[in-house]
């Protein structure tokens, strides 16, 4: 989901509200103690140099359970990073801290804003001899009349 997205949902909601893919929810009362734009340069294992950028939400339970961060709250962070950090329209990466610090794409349900999980991923698997992935037929779905028994095919 890019910031613009964001911004148009979020006056639309009564309550800010984050899910993980499992269904499990950020508590309510967490805090987003970071807005920004991230920019990573790096190379592929093809060689090619590489710049990818996005905004960064970094939500914190933060064990204060008389405060709620509510839409228009949270739509004037973004305002005011977008001001001083002069932040493009890219898409919203998610920290959030279970076990370790992780990453996450987000998305929209209707209703609550979905912490998708990511994966890492070759981006130059045509460089590095990585073998296509073969598709995969169950021995069920071949066509089994062509071999039978006393076909005359054997």
């Amino acid at each position: 989901m890019k910031l613009s997205k964001i911004k148009e949902i979020l006056p639309t909601l009564d309550n800010v509200e984050f899910q993980l893919e499992n269904g499990t929810f950020v508590p309510v009362h967490f805090h987003v103690t970071e807005i920004g734009q991230i920019t990573k340069h790096f190379i592929d294992c093809g060689g090619v140099v590489r710049i990818e950028k996005a905004v960064n939400f970094q939500l914190w339970d933060a064990n204060d359970y008389e405060h709620r961060l509510k839409p228009a709250k949270l739509l004037n962070i973004i305002k005011l990073s977008e001001e001083k950090l002069g932040m493009e329209d890219a898409e919203i990466e998610v920290e959030y801290q279970s076990e370790t610090i992780g990453k996450f794409d987000l998305d929209f349900d209707g209703q609550h804003f979905i912490l998708k999980n990511k994966q890492t991923a070759c981006l130059a698997s045509d460089a590095c001899g990585i073998p296509a992935e073969k598709q995969k037929i169950n021995l069920s779905e071949l066509n089994s009349t062509c071999c039978t028994p006393n076909s005359g095919c054997c």
